[in-house]
């Protein structure tokens, strides 16, 4: 871990945005409890979407999901790294949408 100087424009509960180092423009702030939720609810709409029969639904659906839990697997590996415990019950294993085609 390193410690260095970050802008802080807003500290908002659950509502932080920052500007890293190097970085133009500020980002966006979101606790691992909170990103879980967001994760958790792509899934549901990822999975309902499979049933529509909308292509484009699902294929966004499918990225959003892929984007979050890209988030969330990076999140998790830095605090295991840091030994540092979640702060919310994991998902057994992340599955990313419309990976595997049902069999007909």
């Amino acid at each position: 871990m390193e410690t260095k100087q970050v802008d802080i424009f807003a500290e908002d509960s659950n509502l932080g945005v920052v500007r890293m180092p190097g970085r133009n423009f500020p980002g966006s702030v979101v606790q691992g409890d909170s990103l879980a939720i967001l994760c958790s609810l792509a899934r549901s709409i990822c999975a309902r979407a499979a049933t529509c029969g909308d292509e484009e639904l699902k294929g966004d659906a499918a990225e959003l999901l892929e984007l979050l839990e890209g988030r969330q697997k990076h999140y998790e590996h830095v605090l295991a790294q840091h030994h540092i415990e979640l702060p919310y019950q994991p998902v057994a294993e992340l599955t990313f949408c419309f990976t595997q085609q049902p069999a007909p």
